[in-house]
């Protein structure tokens, strides 16, 4: 048997996928560091998306394929990291302090439980090594309050700008913060809008590599908002696969891609129901809806949830189940949805505003 070296390492990794990306490990460029000796591979990696449920299957699967492809047992030392970067935005909106990048949740009608697939998300992320924030950008119809279990009221240290609510682990804001549960929100669309600008700009976000926005059902006033004046780098698109919501799924796509928000992908929700008492699954709402979307629109599927009693009761209870319930398979699959989510936009182009010096004018 050839003795190992490190071309013969290197051009192994040119054949290993990384599902997330569709790419190998060479021309993703995540190599930081690969050194050989004898048998044991010392091997670092940085993805730009957090995955950290993904490390320990990435590391038995690569040990498992370089000693098949090497034609010998090796020794795998792997490390793994993340580094988020901020990505591009639509042209003449500006970037906000403090926060990376913006990802919008949408569903064209409501029902559809958007609101709960981006809480989970957002927590989805953080357990998988980002820095999270959630906007409830639904003013006549705020939940994440609810949700996260968050009743207190936000300060403000310096009298312009509110802290975020923090409810485990996630920076949120919400204008259900600011309200009477029963208070009803009767303003026009101008004062919504405003109201939606003000709650994302004047709160005082900590360094966040996400911010998760739940927008309200529908293509109105706030989604041409967040569109015209929200730097927004990527839209989550959720739906059932009914027939009915998928209709007005496809409208809120389409909205997004006339306004240069690009469409990370679509999460079918309720997508099977399996009976606690004996086991028997059935597609109440319909089966293959969201497969059949992505085909029409060369989307990402990013995952299917089932319809099921303990998500419902998690949110309702104020612990949503990526958090009551960190190792079910509902969880998983959350998780599952976030990496594939950050990765698409990883791939996205970066934003280098930050980079370039700003220059000023001065009269002597």
């Amino acid at each position: 048997m050839a003795a190992i070296t490190q071309a013969l390492v290197e051009a192994a990794l040119k054949e290993f996928q990384i599902p997330y990306l569709k790419k190998d490990l060479i021309s993703s460029k995540v190599v930081q560091e690969l050194f050989v000796k004898d048998n044991h591979i010392t091997l670092t990696l940085q993805f730009g998306f957090p995955c950290q449920g993904y490390h320990a299957p990435l590391s038995q699967a690569l040990q498992e394929f370089l000693s098949e492809r090497l034609g010998t047992p090796v020794e795998l030392n792997l490390s793994v990291t993340s580094k988020i970067t901020a990505h591009a935005v639509q042209r003449g909106v500006s970037p906000i302090e403090g926060i990376k990048n913006i990802i919008a949740v949408a569903s064209g009608k409501g029902g559809v439980g958007k609101s709960t697939t981006a809480v989970n998300l957002a927590l989805a992320l953080i357990a998988e090594g980002a820095k999270v924030g959630i906007l409830d950008a639904d003013i006549y119809g705020p939940s994440q309050p609810r949700m996260l279990g968050a009743k207190t009221q936000p300060e403000s240290k310096d009298g312009t700008h509110l802290e975020p609510v923090v409810s485990h682990g996630l920076q949120s804001m919400s204008i259900g913060y600011l309200i009477d549960d029963e208070t009803p929100m009767i303003w026009r669309g101008p004062m919504v809008t405003q109201a939606l600008e003000q709650l994302l700009k004047e709160t005082h976000w900590t360094d966040l590599d996400y911010l998760v926005i739940d927008l309200p059902p529908g293509t109105g006033d706030t989604q041409l908002t967040l569109a015209q004046k929200i730097p927004v780098s990527g839209a989550v698109i959720v739906t059932t696969p009914q027939d009915i919501a998928l209709l007005d799924a496809r409208k809120g796509l389409k909205m997004f891609e006339k306004v240069n928000v690009p469409v990370l992908g679509i999460v079918e929700n309720m997508s099977i129901h399996i009976c606690s008492k004996c086991g028997h699954a059935e597609h109440i709402f319909g089966s293959g809806g969201g497969t059949r979307m992505s085909e029409d629109y060369n989307v990402d599927l990013l995952g299917e949830l089932p319809l099921d009693i303990r998500i419902r009761e998690d949110t309702d209870g104020g612990i949503p189940t990526v958090v009551a319930a960190p190792d079910s398979l509902i969880t998983a699959s959350y998780r599952e949805i976030a990496r594939r989510v950050a990765a698409k936009l990883s791939l996205q182009a970066k934003d280098y505003s930050a980079k370039f010096p700003k220059i000023t004018i001065q009269n002597n």
